[in-house]
C-alpha cells in the first residue's frame, strides 16, 4: 500500500468498511451508500477580532447516516482540520455508536483555527457563529455535537446559548458535554480515559499480565492522555513514558504522575519545563506492556511497526495506526484495541447526558461508570468474539461490529 493511501485517513476508512460489508455479506450499493456520508456542510463565519478587523474562518459539518437516529459527533478547534478528516471521523463515530449499541449515527464538525492564538472572547464569538451556520441541520432530534480537540465545556455552553437563543426555547440536549450546571452529565470530562481503563484492563487480562505491574506508553497529555495516566498511577501500574507535541519524557522506574499534572498548562503541555527528554519517535518504539497513542492520526506506521515493543496496543486517538501497520502488529501477535471502540467511553457518557436532559433526570457518577464499564466490556467481547471466530484482525471486527447495525437500519427503511 502506498504512503498516500496510508496517510489519507479518508481512503484508509473507506477500504476498511468495504473490507467489512463484504465480509457480512452485503452488496456492493450498500458500500456506495456508506462510504462517504450522506451530507457534508461548509460554511464561512466572520468574526470581529479584538482589534476591530474582521476575519473569515472555514468550518465544517458532516453527519455520515441518520438510518439509525440523530448524527452524534464532536466539534474540534484545530489549524489542521480539512474536510476528510471530518468526513472520516463522522465514519468512525458511526463505527462507535454501532459497536456500543447506541440510536445514533455519526457525524462530526470542526473549524480550522488556532485556538492558542486567539482571546477568550474571539473564541466566544467564533463558537457562537459556528452554531449560526451549521443551526439548520442540527439539534437533539437531528445532529447532537460534542467537545473534540481543543474545544472544552465552555465553548459547549456558548454554542448552547446560541442555539437556544435561534430556536427561542432551552434546548439542553442539542449538545453535549456541557457544564454541569448547564445540565452535563457527571463523569463526561473523564469518560474517554475511563474507557480506555476499561479497555487496557481487558486486553491485559487476555495476556495475562497484572495492572499493578505493568509498563505504560501514552503518547499525548491532552484530556485523555493526561487522565488516563492520572488513573494508571492510581491503578499501581508504572507509567514510564508520556509525550506531548513538544518532545517526550522516559523513566524505566516510574514518572511523578502527580508532579507533571500539577505543571501541564491548558493545553496539555509539560515535556518543555524538562532538559533530558526523547522524541515522539523514540517514545513509540520503548520496551512496554501498554501503548496507549493518545495523540494525533497516522503515529504508527509500516516504518515503525516493526519496531514497537509493546504487547498491546490501546488507540486512544482517532486513527494513530495505519492500515498497513495493523497489518504488521497483528501478524506480530500484537494485541490492537482499535480507536472506534478504544474511545468510545466519550460517545458513551455523552449518550448518558442527552438521556438524562431528555428525561430532567441526573444519575450520580457511581451509576454513570457501573454503565459505563457495562457497554464497554460488553464492545470489546463483541469485537474479540469476531476476531477470534472470523480470524480477522481487531480492526475490520471493530468495524464489522459497529457498521452492522447501520447498514441494517438502512435496509430495512428500504435505502438499499
Amino acid at each position: 500500500m502506498n504512503d498516500k493511501k496510508e496517510t489519507d485517513v479518508l481512503l484508509a476508512t473507506q477500504i476498511v468498511i468495504e473490507q467489512a460489508l463484504q465480509r457480512l455479506g452485503y452488496e456492493q450499493d450498500m458500500v456506495e451508500l456508506l462510504k462517504e456520508p450522506m451530507r457534508v456542510l461548509t460554511v464561512r463565519i466572520p468574526v470581529r477580532m479584538d482589534d476591530g478587523k474582521t476575519k473569515v474562518f472555514t468550518g465544517y459539518r458532516s453527519q455520515h447516516n441518520d438510518a439509525v437516529g440523530p448524527t452524534k459527533g464532536g466539534v474540534r478547534f484545530h489549524p489542521a482540520v480539512h474536510e476528510n478528516e471530518v468526513k472520516a471521523l463522522s465514519i468512525w463515530m458511526s463505527i462507535k455508536c454501532g459497536i456500543a449499541d447506541l440510536p445514533y449515527g455519526g457525524g462530526k464538525g470542526g473549524v480550522i483555527c488556532d485556538p492558542r492564538s486567539m482571546s477568550i472572547r474571539e473564541l466566544e464569538r467564533l463558537s457562537r457563529g459556528y452554531v449560526r451556520a451549521v443551526s439548520q441541520i442540527v439539534g437533539p432530534t437531528k445532529d447532537i455535537p460534542a467537545p473534540d480537540v481543543m474545544t472544552n465545556s465552555q465553548i459547549m455552553a456558548w454554542m448552547l446559548d446560541e442555539y437556544s437563543r435561534i430556536r427561542e426555547f432551552d434546548s439542553p440536549g442539542f449538545i453535549t458535554g456541557k457544564p454541569l450546571v448547564l445540565g452535563g452529565s457527571k463523569g463526561r470530562e473523564t469518560a474517554t480515559a475511563r474507557g480506555v481503563v476499561i479497555m487496557i484492563h481487558e486486553a491485559l487480562r487476555l495476556k495475562g499480565i497484572d495492572l499493578a505491574k505493568a509498563r505504560i506508553v501514552i503518547q499525548g497529555f491532552g484530556n485523555a492522555g493526561s487522565y488516563l495516566a492520572k488513573f494508571m498511577h492510581e491503578a499501581g501500574a508504572r507509567v514510564i513514558g508520556i509525550s506531548d507535541v513538544s518532545g517526550a519524557l522516559y523513566n524505566e522506574e516510574g514518572l511523578d504522575i502527580p508532579y507533571l499534572l500539577d505543571r501541564r498548562d491548558s493545553f496539555g503541555n509539560v515535556t518543555n519545563l524538562f532538559q533530558q527528554t526523547i522524541t515522539n519517535e523514540q517514545l513509540l518504539e520503548l520496551d512496554c506492556d501498554v501503548l496507549v497513542p493518545a495523540a494525533i492520526e497516522n503515529q504508527i506506521t509500516e516504518h515503525n511497526a516493526p519496531n514497537i515493543k509493546a504487547k498491546v496496543v490501546v488507540e486512544a486517538a482517532n486513527g494513530p495506526t495505519t492500515l498497513e501497520a495493523t497489518r504488521i502488529l497483528s501478524e506480530r501477535g500484537i494485541l490492537i484495541v482499535p480507536d472506534v471502540l478504544a474511545s468510545s467511553g466519550g460517545v458513551i457518557v455523552s449518550y448518558f447526558e442527552w438521556v438524562q436532559n431528555n428525561q430532567g433526570y441526573y444519575w450520580d457518577e457511581q451509576e454513570i461508570d457501573d454503565k459505563l464499564r457495562l457497554m464497554m466490556i460488553r464492545g470489546f467481547e463483541q469485537v474479540y468474539d469476531i476476531h477470534r471466530t472470523r480470524k480477522v484482525d481487531m480492526r475490520l471486527a471493530a468495524y464489522m461490529a459497529g457498521i452492522r447495525k447501520v447498514a441494517e437500519a438502512a435496509r430495512y427503511r428500504g435505502w438499499v
